[in-house]
């Protein structure tokens, strides 16, 4: 197995890098702090070409695989959690969604503008009643002339304030169980569609998240993805493709609660030496490495297979599974390291370990992951 990367990719690892150090990590906490939607970076990152990584040259993006659009992701979180999460949402389930279900026309009135970056797009199939439980969704579709007219509410709408795109779950024949779930695209322009209440959360917090309240939203029948029914795959493979990028987020966290705590620790005096002399301390930056290389391989891993087109969601699963956990337990043990600067507000470790939190709960809980991992290897 060859575990070298591309030219290209290392060139791109380089420069997102460097793009990050001038123009991410100098806002990061401001933008937490006051859990803003930075659009002056989102400028920056469309016009580096940073917002269709895995999309066709053809449709507005890059070109490139979705491995290099994971070391994207990656890079971007070891600065800011929310901006890779962000993207990775937005390029790594709406855009990838629209390029392997859409007609031309879809790809043209909606793909190539997200590609280029001119807007974002968002994923909406959570609601208050309906999280893991997919199947409990109440949203509903009805075909009404040449229009659908969608009426529900979704909540955790990530990207939900910023977003001019949103991929919309609702049931088309609420009889039909499992082939009754649609999936639809409606502009935010669309009308009977509005932002609900904005969430404000521990962490991610310059990433938006909110409610979206259809209430007789009519969107052409032009906009169904794909055909009636079939929903409920069309979100499971963008649940495998989005839970690969959180494991690349949790990847990006970890790289950086591991910089930290390196920095910090031979900087630190405590007794006459630095505290990286410490055996107590040396111990938790090694299991820090060591499960920051897993997480890494595992996330790698689950990337390559779904660019060689194989079976991918089992190594998906693991990966979101391994890193969140890993990225959480090591991030409390940063702040342990840093002492009560640690836990101070501006301090980076603080931010990374209430970033972290997040990502053993959304697209998918580590017990969901659980049940889906135990449930391909026991068959």
């Amino acid at each position: 197995m060859d575990f070298k990367f591309t030219e290209e990719q290392e060139l791109i690892r380089k420069n997102v890098r460097e793009f990050c150090l001038k123009n991410v990590e100098p806002i990061a906490a401001e933008i937490d702090e006051n859990s803003r939607h930075p659009a002056e970076l989102f400028q920056k990152l469309s016009d580096g070409g940073w917002m269709g990584i895995p999309i066709p040259q053809e449709y507005g993006g890059a070109g490139a695989d979705f491995l290099t659009s994971i070391i994207v992701v990656e890079e971007l979180s070891r600065s800011c959690a929310s901006t890779g999460f962000t993207i990775s949402t937005h390029a790594g389930i709406v855009c990838t969604m629209i390029l392997l279900f859409g007609t031309e026309e879809q790809k043209k009135n909606y793909l190539t503008p997200m590609a280029e970056g001119r807007h974002l797009g968002a994923f909406a199939l959570t609601e208050p009643g309906a999280g893991t439980d997919v199947m409990a969704v109440t949203t509903a579709a009805v075909l009404d002339g040449s229009d659908y007219v969608i009426n529900g509410t979704k909540t955790f709408t990530s990207n939900g304030p910023t977003a001019g795109t949103y991929l919309v779950f609702a049931w088309t024949d609420k009889s039909a169980g499992r082939k009754g779930m649609s999936t639809f695209i409606v502009p935010r322009e669309a009308p009977g569609f509005r932002v609900g209440e904005h969430f404000k959360k521990m962490g991610l917090r310059s990433s938006q998240t909110s409610e979206l309240i259809f209430k007789d939203c009519r969107v052409s029948k032009n906009n169904l993805l794909g055909k009636e029914g079939a929903g409920l795959p069309m979100a499971m493979a963008g649940f495998d493709g989005g839970r690969i990028g959180i494991a690349a987020q949790c990847v990006g966290i970890l790289q950086a609660a591991l910089d930290e705590s390196i920095r910090y620790s031979k900087e630190r005096i405590q007794f006459g030496s630095p505290i990286a002399r410490n055996q107590a301390i040396a111990w938790m930056i090694a299991d820090m490495a060591t499960d920051l290389s897993a997480a890494r391989f595992l996330a790698y891993h689950a990337a390559w297979l779904k660019d060689q087109k194989l079976p991918f969601s089992k190594e998906a699963a693991m990966a979101k599974l391994y890193a969140s956990e890993a990225a959480m337990r090591h991030t409390v043990k940063a702040v342990q390291i840093h002492g009560g600067y640690g836990y101070c507000k501006g301090a980076k470790v603080e931010r990374l370990m209430r970033d972290a939190k997040i990502t053993e709960i959304y697209e998918g809980t580590s017990e969901a992951m659980r049940m889906v991992i135990s449930g391909t290897v026991l068959r």
